[in-house]
């Protein structure tokens, strides 16, 4: 009858890492074709107002940016010095923000997640923030957002 002897040192076996170059490259493949990069060209220049109670936003998917503020400098000699209104990349008025927010949410697959963040200049006058907000409830986009800097 034959025995086992105990003794001895075994060693572990080396791990095969021959795969696992194709298993990174498909797993960034698999990134790179369902990741969406959203891209903005500002054409207005704003600086946010600080605040020191800040929450972050949590899924950024569901959320439709409003730009308001003064033109940058290279279209302040077509578009004037007065406060603008942009969304996506063009500028509009605040009428036709009842649209945009139709079309952001068709996009969307959350619908019921949305929400609107809007980036003004701490110089807008409210007026305009208020006709925003006036046209955002007839549209039922009740989630907005105000971006701010924190305050040290």
């Amino acid at each position: 009858m034959g025995r086992f002897s105990r003794g001895g040192s075994r060693e572990m076996p080396e791990l095969n890492t021959s795969s696992l170059p194709d298993l990174i490259f498909t797993i960034l493949f698999f990134f790179m074709i369902v990741t969406t990069m959203r891209e903005v060209t500002l054409k207005v220049k704003f600086t946010v107002p600080t605040g020191t109670e800040l929450e972050k936003l949590e899924k950024k998917s569901a959320v439709s940016f409003i730009y308001v503020g003064p033109p940058t400098d290279q279209l302040r000699a077509a578009m004037g010095s007065g406060t603008r209104i942009q969304l996506n990349d063009r500028f509009a008025e605040p009428a036709e923000v009842m649209d945009f927010i139709a079309e952001e949410r068709t996009r969307m697959t959350d619908q019921a997640a949305q929400t609107v963040s809007m980036k003004v200049d701490q110089h807008t006058q409210m007026g305009i923030i208020t006709d925003i907000k006036q046209v955002l409830r007839k549209s039922w986009a009740l989630k907005i957002n105000y971006s701010a800097a924190k305050r040290n």
